[in-house]
């Protein structure tokens, strides 16, 4: 294990490559590194390759080249144990595009979001004081705390996702698709929440197709095309004045950006240019 530089980057991926199959080549040297506190958005249409990045970092998926530093531990080659130890010590977390998949429908509120805490060893009186003092950051009151998942709305289920994945204060989140199967104004509260989250210090990767949504909160934003990283920049630069093709088409197909968005014909026009 290594030892662990607070200044060094949080996260830093080095000439990572995914393959599925033999032909299939879903990430091609990809290279993203992530400072402390930073928020970095990974934007791309479906296929880009955003969540096959997500999973290889988590190792979740295999990763065939390349080098995964999380926290200064490179965990490219670690094996199941070694990730539970990662994950239990709260270096890093992941919030799923359907909270669902992460929360225990048999488990209540108030015992999801203590878990993490008592995996670290956290007493159990400690951990429900936490979780008390925690909810009102993810705009949830205690009246939640006895409810099951299933009787939660998809926004207030997201919002606990999102505490869970918080509230052992890790150094890195990821977030897959967020706030993607919610509607506008869940969507709204749940960007509003991770914009004030920031201030904690946590790093964190937001994935999307939307570069609507990740605009207003990412300090950066990495452009994903058919498994390559094609631009990476500040994100008030990629936005005005991006450089690819490809991030071109992204930006005039998000008409909130812009008051004099790109017309239906240059959009066509540039899409037609990629796939020449």
């Amino acid at each position: 294990m290594t030892t662990e530089d607070p200044a060094a980057p949080v996260l830093e991926v080095t000439g990572l490559q995914v393959h599925y199959g033999r032909r299939r080549r879903a990430l091609d040297g990809v290279s993203l590194t992530i400072a402390p506190g930073e928020t970095v958005g990974v934007i791309g249409e479906t296929g880009s390759g955003k969540t096959t990045f997500a999973r290889a970092v988590l190792g979740l998926v295999h990763a065939s080249a390349g080098s995964i530093v999380i926290g200064g531990e490179d965990v490219r080659t670690y094996n199941r144990r070694q990730w539970r130890s990662l994950r239990r010590r709260g270096v890093v977390q992941y919030v799923f595009q359907d909270p669902l998949r992460s929360l225990d429908p048999d488990v209540t509120v108030e015992e999801s979001l203590a878990e993490p805490l008592l995996l670290q060893g956290v007493p159990r009186d400690a951990a429900a004081e936490r979780v008390r003092a925690f909810l009102p950051r993810v705009r949830l009151d205690e009246e939640f705390l006895d409810r099951l998942p299933g009787e939660l709305s998809g926004g207030q289920r997201q919002r606990v996702a999102v505490a869970r994945a918080l509230i052992t204060d890790p150094r890195l989140v990821i977030l897959d698709e967020p706030v993607s199967a919610l509607d506008s104004a869940n969507r709204v509260q749940i960007l509003e929440i991770l914009k004030e989250l920031r201030a904690s210090g946590v790093a964190l990767v937001f994935i999307s197709h939307d570069l609507g949504s990740v605009a207003g909160i990412s300090d950066r934003i990495a452009v994903l095309y058919q498994g390559e990283l094609v631009e990476v920049g500040a994100a008030r630069d990629v936005i005005n004045h991006p450089r690819h093709l490809y991030t071109r088409l992204l930006v005039g197909s998000a008409p909130t950006l812009h008051s004099s968005p790109a017309d239906r014909a240059e959009r066509e026009a540039l899409r037609a240019l990629l796939n020449a």
